[in-house]
């Protein structure tokens, strides 16, 4: 991982800095929450260790400005206070977890891989095809960027497609996946959802249809999409 330290304690930053090196991660310090801050803007990083005490900008602060300016990494929070409140300040600042000093490495090693993999759960969850992005979370949908407005059956559509990249439906298996019995529509209804939903596509940027037909089986997605 690529760690920021923000830490204006030497006693404290230069060893725990040699020991989240010693166990593999890219590690920059700042003295300051404004040179932090400014790391910050300049560098993408995984995971950032934030001193709740700082000069210049505090830790509460920094951590506000940090989750307003759109950082969508991981804030781990550091403080001598011990109390409910200063947690909960904390938590609703935008930080992931919160450590008080004294605390042994061992525990900080800990907490930050359980962070870690929470986060490549979550990354894991939202569904990527190319530059077509589906999250099951906040059913949002982006294609290069932009957001997509979808019904929810052109919606439920693309997730199905999107969940088995490699396989081919034909209309009746999607009817049957995605429309309750008492509701079944003929198979014209899954061609309409279709061309209206390659129409979005191609206005969101797409220059050939995403979601290709195989004659006489059905659909799948067109492999030229998925460039990794």
């Amino acid at each position: 991982m690529k760690i920021l330290l923000i830490e204006d304690d030497d006693r404290i930053a230069e060893p725990l800095a040699e020991e989240l090196t010693h166990q593999r991660h890219v590690v920059d310090t700042a003295l300051d929450g404004l040179q932090g801050w400014e790391y910050a803007n300049s560098i993408e990083y995984d995971l950032i260790l934030l001193d709740l005490m700082l000069p210049k900008i505090d830790g509460i602060t920094l951590c506000k400005r940090l989750r307003s300016s759109q950082y969508k990494g991981l804030i781990f929070m550091l403080t001598a206070r011990d109390t409910t409140t200063d947690k909960v300040i904390g938590l609703d600042a935008g930080a992931d977890d919160y450590l008080v000093k004294p605390f042994e490495i061992e525990e900080l090693a800990a907490r930050i891989r359980a962070l870690s993999r929470r986060s490549r759960e979550l990354k894991e969850s939202v569904l990527n095809y190319g530059e077509l992005q589906l999250n099951p979370s906040t059913c949002n949908v982006t294609y290069k960027g932009k957001p997509l407005s979808l019904t929810p059956k052109e919606y439920m559509i693309l997730e199905v497609f999107l969940r088995n990249p490699n396989h081919v439906f034909s209309r009746s298996a999607l009817l049957d996946k995605l429309w309750e019995v008492e509701q079944i529509s003929g198979e014209e209804t899954i061609k309409t959802h279709l061309t209206n939903l390659r129409k979005k596509l191609r206005l969101a940027g797409s220059k050939e249809d995403l979601i290709e037909t195989v004659y006489g089986i059905g659909y799948r997605l067109n492999k030229l999409f998925d460039i990794h």
